[in-house]
């Protein structure tokens, strides 16, 4: 994977989880954030309404990260997504597949325009920048995505110094939390608890960390 599209798949990732909460438009919210493997060089975000766990609830868009050279950025996503959710039904641009059992719309975001940003988001964006300054020293592991499978049962798409490669860990929100976090860089790099990856692209294998 090319190192300057896993960060950007990283730095996305972050600068979406506002709307796990917050509407991205009407009553969708971003429920996952998928890091598509190499050779393609995208994200997949997922949407749907914020109690959307089933993947027939869902939708996956598949936004390219690099368009004419350039680099998309997370506020070029949320204005592309914002489009496509408040455009016409079948917009051009765009190519429909499935992930997952999620339907997968493919776009191409020189045939989109972005809707622009919000008053809101540029008082986040202020906000975040005063309260979470940049840097370049990352947590390890690295969150490259997650997705909502159930309502107690959340993907972790990580890697590391460790795992250079995508491990897609499984925790419960609802569990100990702070414990989790603290053992979770050892836990995911011990082999024996990874498991076959199944019907999940976006990652090498799966770690069941709901018991903890």
């Amino acid at each position: 994977m090319d190192e300057e599209i896993a960060e950007q798949q990283a730095d996305i990732t972050g600068l979406l989880l506002h709307h796990v909460q917050a509407p991205l438009v009407g009553a969708s919210h971003i429920r996952g954030v998928l890091p598509v493997p190499a050779p393609a060089e995208a994200v997949r975000v997922v949407t749907g309404e914020a109690d959307a766990y089933a993947p027939d609830r869902l939708t996956a868009y598949e936004v390219p990260l690099r368009v004419n050279g350039d680099t998309l950025t997370a506020y070029d996503i949320i204005g592309i997504l914002r489009t496509l959710h408040t455009g016409p039904h079948v917009h051009p641009g765009v190519r429909v597949g499935s992930v997952m059992g999620m339907p997968l719309v493919q776009v191409d975001p020189a045939a989109v325009e972005a809707a622009p940003p919000t008053g809101e988001d540029n008082a986040l964006t202020i906000l975040r920048t005063l309260t979470r300054p940049f840097t370049e020293e990352r947590p390890d592991p690295r969150l490259r995505g997650f997705l909502f499978l159930e309502r107690d049962r959340l993907r972790l798409y990580v890697d590391g110094r460790v795992t250079p490669w995508v491990i897609a860990a499984d925790v419960r929100p609802s569990g100990a939390v702070t414990a989790l976090l603290a053992a979770l860089p050892s836990l995911i790099t011990e082999e024996e608890r990874r498991t076959p990856r199944g019907a999940d692209p976006h990652c090498s294998s799966v770690v069941d960390l709901t018991g903890w």
